[in-house]
């Protein structure tokens, strides 16, 4: 990495001079927007909440004599849907932080805090009132990760009718035009196919023209359960103890978001470079050598197991992800961590991550309406406090509202599932997992949610439904140990709903299924059924969604 002094160039170092900057920083930041160039400027630069890296393309030939940087903090972005406290919080602190980092280079910066009297509440108004205050010849930013701000920033440019340059996010190892090129003429857009072009077009994980260990995907060794004796030694996570800016932005969403979901009481998310960055390095020195094989496994009351927590740091741009893929591969290549466990991490990210934001941004606007199992129930109360009798559920909303986190598969097959099977409407399910998880980001939220895990596209990412009982449940923790609910049971006071659920939603899109073949073994199981057994589950399915909505009658979420 380049570490030229940041004093005769401004743009380099990232973990040098920035990085500094912000360790350095434990102020609360002014509630007055900064002072900027005097008017008419060259460039107004737009940065983000979640492009927070001084390398950023927006920022390429950044002149501090005449250009700006424009950043606004608005109540718009918590509450267009119900944004949780960790992920507001998460957000405001690490931009203030960068705000300072900007500042320590001596770069106009023109700063708009959420309690600033003045705030019109959403970003198209504010940068409205900036144009007007310094007349830029053009506008400048890194491409958002948002359809809804791209849209609402160039509809304030075009007002305004000042030019909007959109820069790629180099921050990606493709482009959506790369994507775009891939998908043309294929029926089905497959991650291993991606994934695969992608590895051999960056040499990642390649012995020449070969993958590593002469195969592309481990999933199949990174699969295990904990077992009876459960996860072992885990190292504690690394945490981050709230400074004086992030102690500020504490106490002003318990007070402007007071009736948010969640809690900021136990917040330690890493909020600048220099904690990402040690983040990243326990990670890969802790958890990544047994982070494969029981990746896809739960264990009550353990929040953070083996998982590396980096997505958030990504997501926001304190980390790079070709910085986070190289010290993974670096570490296989020294013999550090074994290749399951290596292949199976990268594969999130130069695979996986790569892929979703590529659906998203060539299926958006179209691909948020979409609901292909026309699903129509609202989404239960209890996933916005946890209050339910099914244990693996409030194991997994409990600690999304404590910590803002869960790992991938309390996402898909607990909450994520038990919200398919439910039949909730999938824009709901979408609005919940934006809301409350710090590492949301439309561009990765939105296709995880509505392709993976509610199948609401009709198979443009899965090749099925990801739906299953609670046995798979029963098999990957040891959730079901203590719950009052039998997963073996789908009729009766004991009966596990997720299994109840699982058999009512095979009956109730069968005729569907039948065409998929993926889901020929689980049909046939159906076909065992007898009459009076499918009556008695459709029954006992019919009786939970009833109790079940009428708690949340009784109990509004209270969401905007």
């Amino acid at each position: 990495m380049n570490q030229t002094n940041a004093s005769s160039n401004p743009k380099a170092g990232t973990t040098n001079a920035a990085t500094a900057a912000v360790v350095a920083t434990d102020t609360a930041i002014s509630t007055k927007p900064d002072a900027g160039p005097r008017a008419p400027i060259r460039h107004l630069v737009l940065v983000l909440g979640d492009q927070l890296d001084i390398s950023a393309t927006a920022l390429d030939g950044f002149d501090p004599v005449q250009d700006c940087i424009w950043m606004a903090e608005v109540a718009q972005e918590s509450e267009h849907v119900w944004s949780a406290k960790q992920r507001t919080t998460v957000f405001l602190s690490a931009m203030r932080h960068f705000a300072d980092a900007l500042r320590a280079q001596g770069w106009p910066l023109h700063y708009v805090t959420l309690d600033a009297p003045d705030n019109s509440g959403t970003l198209a108004g504010e940068l409205a009132k900036a144009i007007a205050t310094y007349q830029p010849h053009t506008l400048v930013m890194t491409a958002p990760g948002d359809w809804r701000v791209l849209q609402d920033l160039r509809g304030a440019a075009l007002a305004a009718q000042v030019p909007l340059d959109v820069r790629d996010d180099l921050h990606f190892f493709s482009t959506v035009r790369d994507f775009a090129a891939h998908a043309k003429g294929r029926k089905q857009l497959r991650l291993e196919y991606w994934y695969r072009e992608l590895r051999q077009k960056t040499g990642i994980l390649m012995d020449g023209k070969a993958p590593v260990g002469g195969q592309w995907n481990f999933d199949a060794d990174n699969r295990a359960s904990f077992g009876a004796k459960g996860p072992g030694a885990v190292p504690p996570p690394t945490r981050f103890a709230p400074d004086a800016i992030t102690q500020e932005v504490i106490a002003l969403v318990n007070t402007r978001f007071a009736s948010h979901p969640g809690s900021v009481a136990e917040f330690g998310w890493p909020v600048t470079r220099a904690q990402a960055l040690l983040s990243l390095h326990a990670f890969i020195q802790e958890r990544l050598p047994y982070f494969g094989e029981h990746q896809d496994a739960m264990w009550e009351g353990d929040v953070w197991l083996y998982h590396s927590h980096l997505a958030c740091a990504m997501n926001l741009k304190l980390l790079g992800a070709r910085e986070v893929v190289a010290a993974a591969e670096a570490a296989y290549r020294a013999g550090a961590a074994p290749l399951p466990a290596v292949e199976g991490f990268i594969r999130q990210i130069l695979g996986w991550r790569e892929y979703v934001r590529g659906i998203y941004w060539t299926q958006m606007p179209e691909y948020e309406e979409r609901n292909a199992l026309g699903a129509t129930a609202d989404l239960p109360a209890f996933y916005w406090t946890g209050d339910t009798d099914m244990a693996c559920l409030r194991d997994a909303i409990a600690q999304t509202l404590r910590h803002g986190y869960a790992h991938h598969i309390q996402r898909l097959m607990v909450t994520g599932l038990y919200a398919l099977l439910f039949g909730v409407k999938p824009q709901q399910v979408h609005q919940w997992y934006l809301a409350v998880y710090v590492d949301a980001v439309e561009w990765v939220e939105l296709p995880n949610t509505l392709g993976m895990s509610q199948f609401a596209d009709g198979g443009v990412m899965a090749s099925k439904p990801y739906a299953a009982s609670g046995k798979y449940i029963q098999r990957m923790s040891n959730h079901c140990k203590g719950c009052r609910f039998d997963p073996a049971l789908s009729v009766g006071e004991a009966a596990c709903p997720f299994t109840t659920l699982y058999w009512d939603f095979l009956l109730r899109h069968e005729t569907m299924l039948t065409a998929n073949p993926r889901m020929g073994m689980q049909l046939k199981n159906l076909a065992r059924l007898s009459p009076d057994q499918r009556g008695a589950i459709v029954a006992q399915a019919t009786r939970h969604r009833e109790t079940t909505a009428a708690v949340a009658s009784a109990h509004p979420a209270g969401t905007p």
